[in-house]
């Protein structure tokens, strides 16, 4: 008797391996587009004249667009399919970073900055949905560890060829290069990557409890939204990604800024410093946080909200202190900082996933992308501006830091209420 009820493992959904390698790849470059700005806007600011807080609009109108267009694409995703879409978001955004030499003027730049936000706001939702159809729920943080490790190395390559490219070229030319991966990798996706059927790989929360899932075609009832809002798992997954991201977002814009102007190095050594900590610190802090949340989660499905928790708290002391410590600590604080907020990147997103059923994951993530944004990195560089415009750079970059408590907070709750993530879990329940 005991035989006939023990769990199955569902099986593997054939081309994951190959899903996994593309949309990684292409995430990478989705990360090379969206840092070669900060890598160049000491250059941006003095040839349109502009101040702090003028520079920090130019990513919350990326980020309006990103927001308001989360909706639009998640709603897509959880009816059509996928591929096809992220095909036309990776050549669209491709075609606006080779328009980027006929940009002129602020506005005019404003107006690229928010159209390229379109496009990467479309494959942010797709693919995550589409990776947690290949993978079982207790691969998902391994997968989307993988994933994400494409943020901290395309963020580091973002400011190498903002800084280096801009400097010898013109800035214009930063984004032009990088528009051509772009749209080589979405001619591979179109050819070789397949679309999976919605919930292939399959949940062991599907029969029910908090976290149910249901199989087969999106059928998005009226309520769908509702259950979202009544779902203290996924609420506090995207919240605590929220006020990271408020501050992960505002110190990453500025940070090359702070180089060249506090430490006095040039927009070439800047750019390098920034790519090498990044790379170093983030991918470490991606891959050792998955790694740990992996580990841990095979005793306890918290694990998910647990890394994310303890990362966002100790990551405050080395930050003050590459802040407003001594300029020979500076990038010693500014490396730890980023290693110990990257620690919970794989996890939360994973976390997201596994609370929510197949066919609305789509939407569950434009919500997580509306929501990260709109409370974090869409307001934050320009609040960082704001108060650097009346008082210091350092002040502007540390206030930002509460929120990282806040984040701590929010994570602590949402592990109360954290899905199972094995089978056995779900049938001793």
């Amino acid at each position: 008797m005991a035989s006939t009820t023990k769990p199955t493992r569902a099986p593997s959904v054939a081309g994951a391996t190959t899903a996994l390698v593309l949309l990684t790849a292409l995430n990478f470059v989705n990360y090379i587009d969206r840092y070669i700005l900060p890598g160049v806007q000491e250059q941006v600011k003095h040839e349109f004249h502009l101040s702090d807080e003028h520079i920090g609009r130019l990513t919350f109108w990326f980020m309006i667009a990103y927001m308001f267009t989360s909706p639009i694409t998640g709603w897509l995703g959880d009816r059509f399919p996928r591929k096809p879409m992220i095909v036309t978001a990776a050549l669209f955004w491709a075609a606006i970073n080779f328009l980027t030499a006929t940009v002129h003027s602020y506005d005019s730049l404003n107006l690229r900055h928010a159209a390229l936000g379109i496009g990467e706001a479309s494959f942010g939702i797709f693919a995550p949905s589409l990776l947690a159809d290949y993978y079982e729920p207790d691969q998902r943080n391994r997968v989307l560890t993988i994933f994400n490790v494409a943020i901290p190395v395309g963020a580091a390559l973002g400011y190498l060829v903002g800084g280096t490219v801009g400097e010898h070229y013109g800035w214009r030319m930063s984004f032009i290069v990088s528009a051509i991966p772009a749209a080589i990798l979405a001619i591979l996706i179109a050819i070789f990557l397949k679309e999976p059927a919605r919930g292939a790989s399959g949940d062991p929360a599907a029969s029910g409890g908090p976290a149910a899932r249901e199989h087969g075609k999106a059928k998005l009832e009226k309520g769908t939204i509702l259950s979202l809002l009544k779902n203290p798992a996924y609420l506090c997954s995207i919240l605590g990604y929220a006020a990271v991201t408020f501050s992960l977002g505002g110190i990453s814009w500025w940070m090359p800024s702070f180089l060249q102007r506090i430490d006095g190095r040039s927009q070439s050594s800047a750019a390098y410093i920034m790519g090498a900590i990044t790379v170093v610190a983030g991918l470490g802090g991606t891959i050792t946080g998955g790694t740990i949340a992996q580990r841990w989660s095979r005793t306890n499905s918290k694990a998910l909200y647990l890394v994310p928790t303890i990362s966002a708290a100790i990551a405050v002391p080395p930050a003050l202190l590459c802040f407003f410590g001594p300029h020979n600590l500076t990038l010693y604080g500014l490396g730890a900082a980023i290693f110990l907020i990257f620690l919970g990147t794989g996890p939360v997103n994973a976390a997201t996933l596994n609370a929510v059923r197949p066919e609305i994951r789509a939407t569950a993530m434009a919500g997580q992308l509306f929501i990260i944004h709109a409370l974090g990195d869409a307001i934050s560089p320009r609040i960082i501006g704001a108060v650097s415009d009346r008082s210091t750079l350092n002040l502007g970059l540390g206030s930002t830091l509460i929120t990282l408590l806040l984040a701590s907070v929010i994570f602590s709750i949402g592990s109360r209420y954290a899905p199972p993530l094995h089978s056995e879990e779900t049938v001793a329940a």
